[in-house]
């Protein structure tokens, strides 16, 4: 679903010479992606227990998070297809972690909550990641937090920036009917 043009990103970077000899890319690129598989790991051990992978973990994530959302906004947030969604979706609703409601306004809106059920797993994945990141920053130091953060921001695609941060820092409207 990403639109990358590698001709253009190598082009911004110079040769791929260049590229081959900048470690510093390299070793940031592999840094990235070894924290990413220890960060999702601890919480993947959890979910596999309930026969859940990462796509549950990001579902429940998302809508414990943003209770009230519509399918729409989750589809647009993950950036997967429909028909991804919808199997595990159904699975976590048919297995009581997330209920579907219609809107107040727009009968036609699927709006989705978690369940009691649901919230207890949500924060459970949550507290994994919260001791991996929180360990990690009194490691480094709490000041590299704000650091960090921007660091994080500035990895994302120029043009979703904005909506991103209106998402997590809760803009978007928690607890919206619809």
């Amino acid at each position: 679903m990403a639109d990358i043009s590698f001709e253009a990103a190598i082009s911004r970077l110079g040769s791929t010479e260049a590229l081959r000899r900048d470690a510093t890319a390299f070793d940031l690129i592999e840094l990235l992606f070894f924290a990413y598989r220890d960060f999702v790991g601890d919480a993947d051990e959890v979910l596999a227990k309930f026969g859940f992978g990462r796509a549950h973990h990001r579902v429940l994530h998302f809508v414990n998070r943003n209770p009230g959302m519509k399918v729409a906004e989750l589809l647009d947030i993950l950036k997967i297809t429909k028909q991804s969604l919808g199997r595990v979706l159904k699975q976590l609703l048919d297995e009581g972690y997330v209920e579907q409601k219609e809107g107040a306004t727009d009968r036609r809106h699927r709006l989705l909550y978690v369940t009691a059920k649901g919230e207890a797993l949500a924060l459970r994945l949550a507290a994994l990641q919260t001791a991996r990141v929180g360990s990690a920053l009194a490691e480094i130091g709490p000041d590299s937090r704000e650091t960090i953060r921007r660091f994080l921001i500035a990895m994302l695609n120029p043009d979703q920036r904005g909506n991103v941060v209106r998402l997590i820092d809760g803009e978007r409207g928690r607890h919206r009917r619809s």
